[in-house]
């Protein structure tokens, strides 16, 4: 049997675990148990179309780990009510989440998440080395309570119909402008559960000018002032960017505010023409992304254990290069050194018809900066929810 030092980290560990359990939790030896787990994931931010099929292999490569994986999708800001009461219950139905920024920072805020690091940093050695050092800045954001899997410079771009938007608004003003001359022809999506909507809202301080970008409540005068403005020619704001795009496709909207993922794929997909073009802000500052793994208070050391192996096969080059996708969350990977050339042929061919040549361009030439703080993040969407989205969200 292995044991843990006789310290008084060790001595709690202990508590949780002993043998093979143990090993697995702390990095000690090869994580076996007597019998195989299930686990369940939920996606709260369309993670999986990057993710799963590694997921997938990881499992069938160690059935004598994990018997079985249950995939399960919902709304961002559902998930920390449906912890809270999973967790005041004493069940524990979710293992493991897959989020974006939104859902980390209220899970946070919310008390729902357990810190995976430094208890299990042996499970994810030189982590932060061994991202991008963009990557690295956004793993900052998850304040320990989570792991950083996808990154993405994410935006705000505006992209449009080039045959019903013959100039295209690339300031505030002209964006503005364009929205009142041509009312509901503008859409985009509530921000506490859309990548592309808060990216817009995050951005808009640096190209506005105002006191503090960082500070939502104190700092965004012209942003809050420009977004009611702006409200007065949108006719309503969906609760997801799959609603968007589809209404963009369609033809019933003619501009949206997205990002390089968000550009990509749906034109791959067919959701949206492949014509369709996207421009920046003049004097933007790119607002990074990243997905996240967390682990939910109340599940079970054997469990966590899993999770924890799984999460950090999942920052491997050979799990990483499946997250390039059909450009989904573009590029993709989080960690260093994981090309395109790595990526499945499908990645590859999709990126190299749909991909826009001037993304490396535009991302030398702006400058970049990570998503709001957690507690900023939630104050933000609070605030758009209140004072901006009321009555058209829909």
């Amino acid at each position: 049997m292995n044991t843990v030092k006789s310290n008084a980290a060790g001595a709690s560990r202990a508590l949780l675990c002993a043998g093979a359990l143990c090993a697995a939790l702390f990095g000690l030896a090869s994580p076996l148990w007597a019998a195989p787990v299930t686990i369940n994931i939920v996606d709260v931010a369309g993670n999986l179309a990057l993710t799963q099929d590694a997921i997938e292999g990881y499992q069938k490569k160690h059935p004598e780990l994990i018997s079985k994986i249950n995939f399960t999708k919902a709304p961002a800001p559902e998930l920390p009510g449906k912890l809270k009461a999973m967790q005041g219950a004493g069940r524990s139905d979710i293992d493991m989440v897959l989020t974006g920024t939104d859902f980390l920072a209220a899970g946070i805020e919310q008390g729902v998440l357990i810190k995976v690091l430094p208890e299990y940093a042996s499970k994810f050695p030189n982590l932060t080395a061994n991202y991008q050092p963009a990557a690295a800045k956004m793993q900052e954001l998850a304040h320990d309570y989570g792991v950083a899997v996808t990154f993405m410079p994410a935006g705000p771009l505006v992209e449009y119909n080039p045959d019903k938007v013959k100039q295209v608004p690339t300031t505030p003003a002209e964006l503005l402008a364009w929205c009142k001359a041509n009312p509901n022809r503008l859409i985009y999506a509530r921000p506490a559960n859309s990548g592309p909507g808060r990216t817009f809202i995050m951005g808009l301080p640096y190209i506005l000018g105002d006191k503090d970008p960082k500070d939502p409540v104190n700092g965004w005068e012209k942003t809050w002032a420009y977004l009611k403005d702006l409200n007065s020619c949108i006719e309503y704001y969906p609760t997801g960017t799959g609603a968007v795009m589809k209404e963009l496709g369609e033809g019933s909207r003619d501009i949206t505010l997205t990002m390089t993922g968000w550009d990509i794929n749906p034109r791959v997909l067919g959701i949206v023409p492949k014509s369709y073009k996207v421009a920046p802000f003049k004097g933007m500052t790119w607002i990074n992304d990243a997905h996240y793994m967390v682990i939910p208070k109340g599940v079970p050391p054997e469990k966590i254990a899993a999770v924890l192996d799984l999460m950090a096969y999942l920052l491997t080059p050979e799990a990483q290069a499946y997250t390039y996708d059909k450009g989904y969350f573009y590029p993709g990977p989080a960690v260093k050194n994981v090309s395109l050339s790595m990526a499945p042929k499908e990645s590859q061919d999709a990126i190299k018809e749909y991909g826009r040549p001037e993304y490396e361009g535009w991302l030398a030439q702006f400058p970049h900066t990570q998503s709001l703080e957690p507690k900023a993040q939630v104050e933000a969407f609070r605030i758009w929810d209140q004072q901006v989205g009321t009555q058209k969200t829909k």
